[in-house]
């Protein structure tokens, strides 16, 4: 047997990494992530992380998620329901109780949920577009995802799941464009391999668009979730918005001179 997959790690509370909490109740914990950390623990990182002060600063949330992501080991995203990429800043949502996480998972695999990015990408794509492919993981490395196009995958000789984009440009500089992407389906890498297909990708990514110049001052990706609506458990809607952090908002003043 894979000697990682045996690889147990154990998730310690830490009191020493900030959450910028943005709305809480008994049901959910909304909060504004940072870029530079990763939401839970892998073989790589098996601390630092946003599980990590999740259960320092609710306790009560650490059993609480999908066992069949644990992998016979201790529940590695309590109440996670779902991802923001390490280098991706932004709105993610955490269930405090199991019955809130069920409710959540569903309203997410159904489509419910309207979740909106802002992308800083390489060139000038068209005014506004839909990107439908299957995503799977890349055969040469399995980090990486890649774009499979149904209609040359007919014989699913390589297995892809559903993946739907869609996007609009909000300004065009010089090189470079900003731009509001929505995920219709929650794909690891989606937005990032969909873009990078148009031969538009994210500025700043160091997988999917390695080779093109980003503007001076960017250290990580240009990708911020900003827009979450979604339902709650007890029937009321919520719709919030968070502004682009300092790092990112500093990038597009330099663009505008």
């Amino acid at each position: 047997m894979n000697k990682i997959v045996n690889k147990i790690i154990k998730l310690e509370p830490d009191f020493n990494i900030p959450l910028n909490i943005v709305y809480e109740d008994e049901d959910v914990v909304v909060l504004n992530k940072q870029a530079g950390i990763s939401v839970h623990p892998s073989i790589n990182e098996p601390s630092g992380t946003i599980a990590n002060a999740l259960i320092a600063r609710y306790p009560e949330i650490k059993n609480v998620g999908d066992p069949s992501t644990n992998l016979g080991q201790e529940n590695l995203r309590p109440g996670i329901v779902h991802r923001l990429d390490k280098d991706t800043s932004g709105l993610l949502v955490v269930a405090r109780n199991q019955e809130a996480f069920e409710f959540l998972k569903k309203e997410w695999q159904e489509g419910k949920v309207v979740k909106k990015y802002l992308a800083l990408v390489w060139g000038h794509p068209k005014e506004k577009g839909e990107i439908i492919s299957e995503l799977a993981r890349s055969i040469k490395d399995f980090r990486r995802r890649m774009v499979v196009r149904p209609e040359k995958n007919s014989e699913k000789i390589i297995k892809g799941k559903l993946a739907v984009t869609e996007y609009k440009v909000i300004k065009k500089y010089r090189n470079f464009s900003l731009v509001e992407v929505s995920p219709e389906t929650g794909r690891m890498h989606q937005i990032r391999v969909h873009m990078a297909s148009l031969g538009h990708p994210v500025i700043g990514d160091k997988v999917y668009g390695k080779n093109k110049e980003a503007p001076e001052g960017l250290t990580r990706q240009f990708l911020h979730a900003y827009y979450l609506s979604f339902s709650l458990p007890s029937g009321k809607k919520l719709a919030m918005e968070t502004d682009l952090p300092k790092d990112l908002f500093a990038i597009l003043t330099k663009l505008e001179k």
